[in-house]
């Protein structure tokens, strides 16, 4: 496994230990009780690929700092295209299950209903078009693998780094919270997504997939129902504003709503409601709020 020890790779680890899978954790130099792997180094991930002999390989690690990969754009495509096709070489001369996470930034946000698998990618940013190349080497290289595509990521808590921890941090020193009301997208909790990701490798249906939690919502309605949750409505007032008023420099898509379409499709779609999820997650960690 790529990526053990960010948001997702946590959570993923954690699921495939309670079902008993063996796995071998890679990350950078310097990351204690993980393999080295560095991804962009070819020799490395060969010679590591050739001597664990894996049946799967879980590829979580990417740059997902959307405005550092519109900075540093040879450093996006370095992680997130050329690491990843390193990979896909790897695991295909090794008959090894190549599992990469996507992203539904891959899209240009311009379509007014969730997107599906069978949509055409075209994403605005770099963070959106090193990932989407990432899937084309997947592709290229013919081996068997999955491609899954999450939305909007949450877990992890105090290394969860984006939107909704961000919202929890700024409730306990804010009375007020600015939050876009333009931008909308599928919230992906990490437990549910690994609680779904091994069951859907064992299928043997290798191809592209969504897989984020149902329903979508944008980032007020979701800000709106964290405050709730840690029961903050009299002390914490949001305030609707556009997106323009924080200007970044990646641009963003207005939707990176996503819909499980081939998991419904073949009776496998098993994620639950974003508000379900959220609602867990806040009571799980209430003590730390």
């Amino acid at each position: 496994m790529t990526g053990a020890a960010g948001m997702l790779g946590v959570a993923v680890r954690a699921e495939l230990a309670r079902s008993n899978h063996t796995v071998t954790a890679t990350g950078q130099s310097g990351q204690e009780g993980l393999v080295p792997m560095d991804i962009r180094d070819w020799g490395q991930v060969r010679r590591c690929i050739r001597e664990q002999q894996p049946e799967v390989v879980l590829h979580l690690a990417a740059e997902t700092d959307v405005d550092r990969c519109e900075q540093q754009p040879d450093h996006a495509f370095a992680t997130n295209a050329l690491g990843t096709e390193n990979l896909a070489w790897a695991c295909r001369e090794q008959d090894a299950i190549l599992v990469y996470i996507s992203t539904a930034n891959v899209f240009d946000g311009e379509k007014p209903e969730p997107y599906t698998e069978y949509d055409r990618t075209g994403s605005i940013n770099v963070y959106g078009r090193s990932k989407l190349a990432g899937e084309h080497a997947v592709e290229r290289a013919q081996g068997r693998h999955f491609i899954l595509r999450a939305g909007w990521m949450v877990g992890g808590w105090e290394i969860d780094k984006k939107f909704v921890y961000k919202i929890v941090q700024r409730c306990r020193s804010e009375s007020q919270l600015k939050v876009v009301e333009d931008k909308f997208g599928s919230p992906t909790f990490t437990v549910d997504f690994a609680r779904q990701l091994m069951p859907l490798v064992q299928t043997g249906r290798y191809g592209i997939y969504h897989l984020a939690n149902q329903g979508v919502a944008s980032r007020l309605e979701i800000a709106r129902e964290v405050v709730q949750l840690l029961g903050k409505e009299q002390e914490v007032e949001i305030c609707p504003v556009s997106s323009a008023e924080f200007p970044l420099p990646a641009p963003r898509p207005r939707s990176e709503m996503l819909r499980n379409l081939k998991l419904e499709l073949i009776g496998m779609n098993h994620m639950p409601h974003w508000k379900a999820s959220l609602r867990r997650y806040i009571e799980e960690n209430r003590d730390r709020a």
